[in-house]
């Protein structure tokens, strides 16, 4: 394996386990507060439907549908990136970085932190522009 396939799986783990914690922290806030929407489950408890999720269950919820509008385009961009055999200097640091924005795009989204959520997506969207760019490069040599 060579470098940028190594960060480029590490990037695909990490966002992976960042996924799951945000899908464990919805589930959570449902178990511990016994609040449920969606009928089947709330009887499961002896409880009556709840008429909304809750507020912390909204937040993570929007924050898991931006993940799902950015991290499948880094996947797909990552694999054509080390296809087409791009910079590996910038490919490493991309991935890196794509990554860390995701999770600190996440933390701020859960603490309602602005305008650092808008940062942090903006590095997310750059890194991915930049990784077009270098394919784009990589097509054109």
């Amino acid at each position: 394996m060579d470098e940028l396939q190594y960060w480029y799986a590490l990037s695909a783990v990490l966002l992976f386990f960042k996924m799951f914690a945000l899908s464990a922290y919805q589930g959570f806030h449902r178990i511990s507060k016994q609040t449920f929407k969606t009928p089947e489950d709330a009887a499961f408890v002896g409880k009556a439907a709840a008429s909304e999720e809750l507020p912390q269950v909204q937040r993570a919820a929007r924050a898991w549908l931006n993940d799902l509008e950015n991290i499948p385009i880094f996947l797909a961009l990552g694999v054509a990136y080390i296809w087409v055999e791009a910079s590996l200097t910038w490919g490493a640091w991309l991935f890196i970085v794509f990554t860390a924005a995701r999770y600190l795009h996440t933390l701020s989204y859960l603490l309602g932190i602005q305008p650092w959520r808008t940062v942090f997506y903006a590095i997310g969207i750059g890194c991915l522009f930049i990784m077009s760019g270098q394919i784009l490069l990589a097509l054109g040599s």
